[in-house]
Formats: structure tokens, sequence, C-alpha cells
């Protein structure tokens, strides 16, 4: 017995070592060179401080910032460790009642503006964690936020424009407009 157990306990060994430990080091060593940002979390930092990343979501509710796409993970908007949708169908009476309010609150946050509000201000994403709207969407708030910070709409529009991401390649994905680095914009403007 002893035969057969020593060769199964020295590849363990050998593919705790490899797979566990010389794999991770060498891949993370390799991230760190090429793609620093990236391997990081592609932080956003503020005063040497990180203060959110470009790839998780940020709730924002006051009404001078663009609103990010609604999060469905709980308790807490944009927690990342409980990434995921909220799994309720188009038919559910919670979800109906959901949009409902986010329209509502839209609607409070600016009355004047009629225009339709595009859905992925008052729809989660999958992951709950979307840190992009769609242009529409930064479009709609445009009005809003430009007359509450007492600036004019162009150059509101302008960092829209600067912050809109286009497909990748080209071809992959829709366009979209980093929320996190779009405030943040918006904030330096009146410094």
């Amino acid at each position: 017995m002893l035969k057969e157990l020593r060769p199964a306990v020295i590849s363990f060994l050998l593919l705790t070592l490899v797979t566990g430990i010389a794999y991770p080091l060498a891949v993370t060593g390799i991230a760190q060179v090429f793609m620093p940002d990236q391997a990081n979390g592609s932080l956003i930092i503020k005063d040497g401080k990180a203060i959110g990343s470009r790839l998780i979501g940020q709730s924002f509710s006051d009404p001078k910032y663009f609103w990010s796409r609604p999060s469905a993970t709980g308790p807490m908007p944009d927690n990342a460790a409980a990434s995921g949708g909220s799994n309720l169908g188009p038919t559910n009476p919670a979800l109906i009642d959901a949009v409902k309010g986010r329209i509502q609150a839209l609607h409070d946050a600016d009355p004047g503006n009629t225009a339709p509000v595009p859905v992925d201000l008052v729809t989660a994403s999958g992951s709950g964690l979307d840190p992009h709207i769609s242009p529409a969407a930064a479009a709609y708030q445009i009005n809003r936020v430009a007359r509450l910070r007492g600036i004019d709409t162009t150059s509101v529009q302008q960092l829209v424009n600067k912050y809109t991401e286009q497909r990748q390649f080209g071809i992959l994905g829709e366009p979209g407009v980093n929320v996190l680095q779009l405030n943040l914009a918006l904030d330096s403007l009146h410094q």
C-alpha cells in the first residue's frame, strides 16, 4: 500500500506547488508588468486615496450628479460581494413597482423633463454593478445636472462625450458613459 501511496502524495505536492503557488505567482507577476492598472482593480485615486474603480458602479442620488444604473445588490447598493440581479421577471409586481418608483424619482429630480426615461435608468443590470449608463441615459440627465450646477449644457455635453466609451474594437458591446469618472470630472470643474 505504501508503494501506491507515495506517488499519489508526490503528485499531490507537485501539483499543489505548480498550480497553487508557481502559476498564480507567474500570472500575477506578468499582469503587474504588462497591465498594472487592470491587475490592481482599475482604481481611481484622488488625493492619494482610492475612491472607486472604473469597473464597479457606485450609487449617486444627489440630483447635481449623473445617476447610475440602479443596483439590485443588497442590502447595500453596488455591493460587489453580493453581485447579481434581482431575478424579478417582467410581469412581477415588485419589479413594476420598483420601476415606477425610479421613474417617479427621476421626474421629482427634474420635473420639467418630459423626455422618455431610458430603460437603463430604471432597471438593474444582471450583475448590479454596472459602472456605465447609455449615452441616452446621460443625455436625459444633462439639463438637470447643468441647471443644478449652474453651468451651461454645452460644457456638460462635452464632458459626457469625453467619458463615453465606444464599442470595443468597434464591434463588441454598446457605447457607455462611465458615471463615476463623469461625476468626478464635473466636481473638478468647480475646484
